[in-house]
């Protein structure tokens, strides 16, 4: 079997379930940040009892506040509940294929009150250091469909519309897998085989939860082409810390009075922790949503400081 087929045949692989996606995870964890955590977990039945623990909150989306365009039931009240009692609230995303303005008007439309300070995403935090990655580039941009990139200060093209932009630019930059194939992934590969250049991912996270199931997200194909070849990496999101500090930076609060709150143990909970925040992992709508977390937690050793079914 050649080594493009047996990728693609691990993305529709992974695609489907948790299992797959969390033995992903654990194979690329040498590339994921250190962390140490509790010895065991502390059950709790929302974020309210949390907030005993804690002033503020940095809170993943996906699967935390809503699942896909969806609102988590409950989540908006409890965000205001959260407010009432004086805690400090941003929200950390790794949806890198919305703008800021995009992000608000969706967490608007869902019912939250956020404000634009109270929102990082990973799209802003890499594209504050492509300048410093490589001064003056041409990016080579994977994004979705009408992403016109009028917040990214930087020369952009749209890699996935004209693939002989990966000849060209000066890098790549991954923000979404709104329009990618397997076929372009192969010409991804190839391309910067043949010319190694750096190689921003955007959005960490393997997969999402959305309505339908779990998506393919950047980072899937961000691992899959540095299991393939050589090039300078630099990751941006959760688990990596330059999202972290950003977030905390928002709350203005020491790490160990903030919690961070996912789904995904990978991301969430070893970056939260990594950061030196506690960690809660939300088990019923996201990556978990259905399983015991049990066995999940044991394989992987990353234990979370708080779990609770949903927000």
């Amino acid at each position: 079997m050649s080594e493009a087929v047996s990728r693609d045949a691990k993305a529709e692989e992974m695609l489907p379930n948790a299992e797959a996606a969390f033995v992903r995870y654990e194979a690329i964890r040498h590339r994921l940040p250190k962390a140490e955590f509790p010895e065991q977990s502390q059950w709790l039945a929302s974020l309210e009892e949390v907030a005993d623990h804690v002033d503020g909150f940095l809170l993943d989306a996906f699967g935390v506040l809503n699942v896909g365009e969806t609102a988590i039931p409950g989540a908006v009240d409890r965000m205001a509940s959260l407010r009432a009692r004086g805690k400090k609230l941003a929200v950390l995303t790794n949806a890198a294929s919305y703008t800021k303005t995009q992000l608000l008007t969706k967490y608007h439309r869902l019912g939250f009150d956020f404000t634009a300070n109270e929102v990082v995403a990973s799209r802003d935090v890499a594209v504050a250091c492509l300048e410093r990655i490589v001064p003056g580039a041409t990016w080579a941009a994977i994004a979705a469909a009408g992403d016109s990139f009028a917040d990214i200060p930087a020369r952009l093209l749209d890699a996935v519309a004209d693939s002989s932009a990966f000849e060209v630019a000066d890098g790549v930059l991954f923000l979404s897998t709104a329009r990618w194939t397997p076929g372009l992934q192969r010409q991804l590969v190839a391309a910067l085989t043949r010319k190694p250049r750096p190689f921003v991912i955007a959005n960490p996270d393997l997969v999402a939860p959305r309505e339908g199931g779990l998506t393919l997200e950047p980072g899937f194909f961000g691992h899959d082409l540095l299991d393939a070849t050589q090039v300078d990496a630099h990751w941006f999101g959760k688990p990596f810390q330059d999202a972290f500090a950003e977030g905390l930076g928002r709350l203005g609060l020491p790490p160990a009075r903030v919690a961070m709150v996912g789904d995904t143990l990978h991301t969430d909970v070893l970056g939260g922790a990594a950061a030196g925040c506690r960690s809660v992992l939300v088990t019923e709508h996201g990556l978990f949503a259905g399983r015991d977390t049990g066995p999940f937690i044991a394989a992987s050793g990353i234990t979370p400081d708080f779990i609770i079914r949903s927000v």
